[in-house]
């Protein structure tokens, strides 16, 4: 049995041999048709590659400008950013200005309001006669009476009241008063009106003659006080007169205020 199995064995192994040997120049045909085969594919291979390349170095160069392109508009904007940022920042120091401007010319304007008050205040004076209309002889009367001036001629800032024949001193300043008194004659009874501030007596004006017309006058400069009263009083047991020439006047300015 050994026998007959290493002969099998041997009979193997020389056929083996035989099919090799003769099949080796087939093989190296076909080695070669490979080959040539592998070198096509090889070219072909790398003709992609090329074109692949080329195409990838397109892209590349293309891709860099774009990124160029890119950069250059980024320093474009991070230029107009700070142009931006300068001309806000301008626009702030602006705004500030403006408003202390706002504040300075709202103060301008308070102090040109002030003033304008002030200067129309200090624009005071005033002269009126004792009647509208008419003649008439007022007195003589038992007691001090205050006159009212109807007839007003001139009352600059309204500080004369022609209601009351008031003078209310509207700023604390110098005033200049003066008083004209008519009447005609009596034996007994002469003409006078007292100028009074604030219920004080400051100066007379007094006439009295037996006959004929008769007439006095006074004057006073006084320091008032805001809201101070100046007027006039008929002097009791006298007579004053007045017509239409206006003999019996009552008139002040303010001189300068303090």
């Amino acid at each position: 049995m050994e026998s007959k199995m290493l002969f099998t064995l041997f009979l193997l192994i020389c056929w083996l041999s035989t099919v090799q040997t003769e099949t080796a120049p087939a093989k190296k045909i076909n080695q070669h048709g490979k080959e040539d085969e592998n070198e096509k594919d090889i070219h072909s291979v790398l003709r992609e590659m090329t074109a692949m390349l080329a195409k990838q170095s397109v892209e590349i160069m293309y891709l860099q400008k774009e990124n160029e392109a890119q950069a250059a508009k980024l320093r474009d904007l991070e230029a107009q950013k700070a142009e931006v940022d300068k001309l806000k920042q301008q626009a702030k120091a602006q705004a500030e200005e403006l408003n202390t401007i706002k504040v300075r010319t709202n103060v301008t304007e308070n102090q040109v309001k002030a003033l304008r008050r002030d200067w129309e205040v200090k624009q005071v004076a005033f002269s009126a006669s004792l009647l509208a209309s008419g003649s008439r002889t007022l007195g003589p009367y038992n007691t001090n009476v205050p006159l009212i001036f109807r007839n007003v001629v001139t009352n600059i800032g309204n500080a004369y009241n022609p209601n009351t024949g008031f003078f209310t001193a509207p700023v604390k300043g110098a005033y200049h008063f003066e008083l004209h008194i008519g009447g005609h004659g009596h034996s007994s009874r002469g003409s006078g009106a007292m100028l009074v501030k604030n219920g004080h007596h400051i100066f007379i004006a007094y006439e009295h003659q037996p006959s004929y017309y008769g007439k006095s006058s006074n004057g006073a400069t006084l320091m008032l006080e805001e809201g101070d009263v100046v007027f006039l009083l008929h002097w009791y047991h006298t007579k004053i007169y007045d017509d239409a020439n206006h003999h019996t006047t009552f008139s002040g300015h303010l001189l300068f205020t303090m």
